[in-house]
């Protein structure tokens, strides 16, 4: 349930991708992907639109040569492990090994993010906060339905997708467990409505701050350093607190599905982690040649 600033989820989506259907296309696609996925935050100009490109492609090199064959590797190990039970422990480190890449891409990117951000105009800070406006309005529709038990059916509906991309179909007794998890969950929408909101409008003061100081490179990497940061770790006690009970609900979840899966469900985790190995280690060598 932990979602990604917009000043940072380039590099999230960018980072995933080795964990989507489709993976060699969409990753093979990226990087026009990516600049779509900017300009409808930024609406880039003509001045802009082909230094935005060259940024991405070159990141996609550095990311290509560098970080897929680490992905392969974990993709490997996680294989090696799926066989067996896990605790609650083992997926919340499984889950510190995906930030700490998430880490170094978006660590990665933030030279030629902090140049881009140096450069927005009042017109493009304001076409951000529509974006965002829009964005706000999607979410209620999707995680705020006024009827409860829709909400919740809903909230069921993304668990159990998001186990069967991995696992295949759930049996009835694992739904049921879904189910009750949910039920359980210290998971609010609504809070997490509030802290976002929040977020964007930290996000958009500190771009319009920078903008009117003309902050340096420097200085400008700092800042996006922090809020990419914030959201996992909120600067406010509360709702920090709230993220660590979250954190901790989820990972014993994750252990609970997995527990509960059958061999034939693991057999197929160990198939679809071995297909994404795979097409790291390919999309790797295609940077090479």
């Amino acid at each position: 349930m932990f979602r990604k600033p917009i000043i940072g989820g380039l590099v999230l989506l960018l980072a995933l991708l080795a964990g989507c259907s489709a993976v060699r296309f969409a990753y093979n696609q990226g990087p026009d992907l990516a600049f779509w996925w900017l300009e409808r935050y930024i609406d880039f100009d003509d001045a802009q639109e082909p230094r935005a490109h060259e940024a991405i492609a070159a990141w996609f090199r550095w990311h290509r040569s560098t970080q897929l064959p680490d992905y392969a590797s974990l993709l490997a190990k996680a294989r090696s492990e799926v066989a067996e039970p896990v605790t609650a422990g083992q997926i919340c480190h499984w889950v510190d090994e995906v930030m700490a890449r998430l880490d170094t891409a978006y660590e990665h990117a933030l030279p030629p993010l902090a140049d881009m951000v140096r450069g927005l105009s009042p017109q493009q800070l304001a076409h951000l906060e529509r974006k965002y406006e829009k964005n706000n309005k999607e979410y209620r529709k999707d995680f705020l339905q006024a009827d409860a038990q829709e909400r919740q059916r809903m909230q069921v509906k993304r668990i159990i997708d998001g186990a069967e991309l991995l696992y295949g179909r759930l049996n009835d007794a694992q739904r049921d467990a879904v189910v009750q998890w949910s039920a359980d969950s210290p998971f609010d929408p609504e809070l997490w409505y509030v802290e976002r909101q929040r977020r964007q409008q930290g996000a958009v003061q500190a771009l319009r701050r920078m903008a009117a100081e003309h902050s340096d490179a420097e200085e400008v990497q700092r800042v996006l350093r922090q809020l990419y940061e914030e959201t996992f770790r909120s600067p406010r006690p509360a709702y920090r607190a709230y993220q660590q009970r979250l954190w901790q609900h989820n990972c014993a979840f994750a252990a609970q599905v997995h527990n509960l899966s059958t061999p034939e469900q693991r057999a197929q985790a160990v198939k679809r982690l071995k297909g994404w190995e795979d097409d790291a280690r390919s999309l790797a060598v295609q940077g090479t040649r």
